[in-house]
């Protein structure tokens, strides 16, 4: 099962509560299945047109390698939620442990996963994290997994060491990644336009924007984005912290129809 990328699809984050072994871990493993599936539940019935699941409240990350107990929890979850999903899913180890994400969506039958670092280095605040792209493009041949790697280019939450700019970066990712994703500086800060098009023009894989978008600026970027992940808008207040909140769901995939449906009127 492939995404869809000239539909324009909306990506939407199943963020897990935090995970054993992390310090805001509350002992109640249930829960984390439980929201996890009600979530997933939310944009199945809004119809998003894929999911992926990260351990997105288990900050401060490890840079590169997550403790096993991560590793099991979410693919326990995982497998749940291609279980029940009709639609792609993806998987995300915070902060860049693409080892993971790859064993985990190979052994699950997930689709895709998200790298941070794919390629090159950057600081940020769990140090210098830096790309495997050597080492996951190997694991996955030896996998003999079909899983396909979106990797982010200029990623939140960071600096870069080796690029002068983002195109340099984009060119470089593209020869070992199947889409391409680009974001704003911090978590639910809106992606810069420009960066989008200077990305686009370094690339014929997908661009997709990877934060910051909302019913009210999705404008600026629709026509010349592949697809959307969205996390943060998803929140109760938009606060990523929080929990997901269904009418923003239903609010954001109404505006993605209009827009869609105005795009083939126009074309």
């Amino acid at each position: 099962m492939n995404i869809n990328f000239s539909n324009k699809p909306v990506i939407a984050c199943v963020h897990l509560l935090p995970t054993p072994g992390t310090h805001l871990y509350d002992g109640d493993i249930d829960k984390i299945y439980m929201t996890a599936i009600s979530d997933a539940k939310i944009f199945l019935k809004y119809k998003v047109d894929a999911l992926i699941i990260e351990n997105f409240r288990d900050r401060p990350f490890y840079p590169a390698e997550v403790p096993v107990e991560t590793t099991a929890m979410i693919a326990g979850v995982a497998r749940e939620i291609v279980n029940i999903a009709d639609i792609p899913v993806g998987i995300a180890v915070l902060r860049n442990d693409a080892a993971a994400a790859l064993a985990i969506a190979t052994a699950v039958k997930a689709n895709f996963i998200r790298i941070n670092v794919h390629v090159g280095a950057v600081l940020a605040e769990q140090g210098i994290v830096y790309g495997n792209s050597h080492h996951t493009l190997r694991l996955r041949a030896n996998l003999k997994s079909n899983v396909a790697i979106f990797s982010d280019v200029a990623v939140k939450h960071s600096n870069p060491f080796v690029y002068k700019n983002i195109s340099q970066e984009v060119r470089d990712a593209s020869d070992h990644s199947e889409a391409i994703i680009v974001s704003g500086e911090k978590t639910g800060i809106e992606t810069d336009p420009q960066n989008l098009l200077d990305a686009k023009k370094a690339t014929r894989k997908p661009v997709l924007i990877g934060s910051g978008v909302t019913p009210d600026n999705i404008h600026n970027v629709f026509e010349a984005a592949d697809g959307f992940i969205v996390g943060s808008y998803f929140k109760k207040e938009g606060i990523g912290k929080a929990l997901v909140e269904e009418t923003r769901v239903k609010v954001f995939m109404e505006k993605i129809h209009s827009l869609r449906n105005s795009l083939v009127t126009t074309g």
